[in-house]
């Protein structure tokens, strides 16, 4: 036994974070995400198989995926900048709004139902991806709104992507392809909605598990620190490949691929909520 984990399940638990922490990180480069919608299910396999309970697993997958996605998203974000593809006039008219909705949506996590998360993350994720796959060309103007919408999106973004433990990416992404922005602009600008939601998210998940029982060892709230170690390094050294990535794909490739990604994590919950 090790941190109250038995061998075989540390084992299992350390391979399993350390590849996923890999595809996570150029999953993150690609479509200008954190890594959160693939961070979530992963955890979510992995602490069942070490017996976390169900009442509080849900909640740790997305504390802990808001805790991984603060280094995964800086990187990503740091390597669009780079190139010149993010637009910062959008990342400064949402930061308050989103930092304001994200320590909202993860204050919540401490008294809601474990489905609650997982609805939100299928209806979100399964919106956009009906959407890219079936290229649908939803229009909501011709350009980002200025003033109170521009806050209202914002601050929206910040709740739901707490409450799904992502770095807001899937939600801003869709948003700014409404209103006419090109595919690639939109993941390298939402790539810097990861900075503003994970931090603030992930201190906001410390605080609602602070006193939960059935937690695992070494977790300081909804957030293992086991999660990180393993996960957090693997996910930076590999966001730079899925930025070439990214940049090296045609449009409408990155909407479809970013669709069925989408699509497969959106399937995985519908089967988790219909207890299959």
């Amino acid at each position: 036994m090790l941190f109250g984990i038995s061998a075989g399940d540390l084992a299992i638990l350390g391979v399993g974070l350390v590849g996923a922490g890999a595809v996570t990180g150029v999953l993150a480069g690609v479509f200008g995400v954190g890594g959160g919608a693939v961070i979530v299910p992963v955890l979510y396999e992995l602490f069942r198989i070490i017996g976390v309970p169900e009442d509080v697993r849900m909640a740790l997958c997305v504390g802990t995926s808001l805790a991984i996605i603060i280094p995964t998203s800086i990187a990503s974000f740091r390597a669009h900048r780079a190139r010149g593809a993010v637009d910062m006039d959008i990342l400064r008219a949402w930061a308050v709004p989103v930092v304001v909705g994200t320590i909202l949506g993860s204050l919540v996590a401490r008294w809601a139902p474990p489905a609650v998360f997982k609805l939100v993350f299928v209806l979100v994720a399964g919106v956009n991806a009906t959407r890219l796959i079936g290229n649908l060309n939803w229009r909501l103007g011709n350009d980002m709104p200025k003033g109170p919408l521009m806050k209202v999106y914002g601050f929206g973004t910040g709740v739901l992507s707490a409450l799904m433990g992502i770095g807001g990416g899937q939600i801003s992404t869709m948003l700014m392809t409404f209103y006419n922005r090109p595919i690639h602009q939109a993941v390298s600008t939402s790539a810097g909605m990861g900075v503003l939601i994970s931090i603030p998210g992930a201190i906001g998940y410390m605080v609602a598990g602070f006193d939960k029982a059935g937690l695992p060892p070494l977790s300081v709230g909804y957030v293992s620190l086991i999660g990180i170690a393993l996960f957090a390094p693997v996910s930076i050294w590999t966001a730079p490949l899925g930025v070439k990535l990214a940049h090296a794909m045609s449009k409408r490739t990155l909407e479809v691929a970013f669709g069925c990604f989408l699509a497969l994590v959106s399937l995985r919950f519908v089967v988790s909520l219909l207890g299959w």
